[in-house]
């Protein structure tokens, strides 16, 4: 039997604005990537997810980025290794000390975005990124692309690749830029499709057609796109449907 993680970044409100509907969410996913501050998120926002996804027995990750509430978290950034492992150590030390408080803890850590996709091909960010999460609790795994360059330099570290059922590929099996035509795949039919392929086969169709290997033991859906908890719901009742085992990976 197939088993499989779900998971979604939640908390990227801030202050007034808000940005997803979390609660209904949080009725779907196994796991939940709570925004730490630099991209998106505030401590009460940090604080409310955080005690509802105790109350459902979800698990929470870390979703640290940037520092780039302006940019969402989308924009790469030149940042020392020194710096960034700080600056990733002190959203997880925040974000842990929060879960902590209402009763839970974080279980592993996600980056966000353009921080996301720059480990996934940048030894270095990578290494500065495994490094605040060894320093802080080395159990903690790693969320991240399969192939990613977090692979190489995170000794010590436990490594989970996952997918994204909404998301285009590279031949190579990195996901399409969202610059790019078609980043983003809307039909809620195919991410349904998708998400069970990838589920059941280990597989998904890049952008030029071919057929890519992912393995990935948890998959992501957006929560900030329209419509996203119904397209949530299918996912995990196609998976469910078709024998898939939803668990956490952490």
């Amino acid at each position: 039997m197939a088993v499989i993680d779900i998971n979604a970044d939640l908390g990227e409100g801030f202050g007034i604005w808000e940005l997803g509907d979390d609660l209904a969410l949080l009725d779907v996913i196994t796991s939940a990537n709570v925004a730490c501050g630099f991209h998106a998120g505030d401590p009460l926002i940090m604080r409310r997810v955080c005690a509802a996804a105790v109350e459902r027995g979800v698990t929470i990750g870390a979703q640290v980025s940037y520092r780039d509430l302006a940019g969402f978290g989308r924009r790469e950034m030149d940042v020392a290794a020194p710096e960034l492992t700080a600056e990733v150590l002190y959203q997880l030390a925040a974000l842990d000390g929060i879960a902590r408080a209402e009763g839970g803890r974080v279980s592993y850590v996600k980056p966000h975005g353009a921080l996301y996709n720059r480990i996934a091909r940048d030894a270095v960010q990578a290494a500065a990124v495994a490094d605040a999460v060894r320093a802080y609790d080395a159990t903690l795994p790693l969320l991240t692309l399969p192939g990613s360059a977090v692979y190489k330099v995170a000794q010590g570290l436990t490594v989970v690749a996952e997918c994204f059922a909404d998301r285009a590929y590279t031949p190579s099996g990195g996901l399409v830029s969202r610059r790019e035509p078609g980043a983003v795949v809307h039909d809620a039919d195919e991410v349904v499709r998708r998400a069970v392929r990838m589920a059941v086969e280990g597989t998904v169709v890049a952008a030029d057609g071919t057929e890519v290997v992912l393995q990935a033991r948890s998959i992501c859906v957006h929560g900030d796109t329209p419509g996203a908890v119904a397209l949530a719901q299918a996912v995990r009742s196609a998976l469910s449907g078709a024998g898939v085992a939803l668990e956490p990976f952490a």
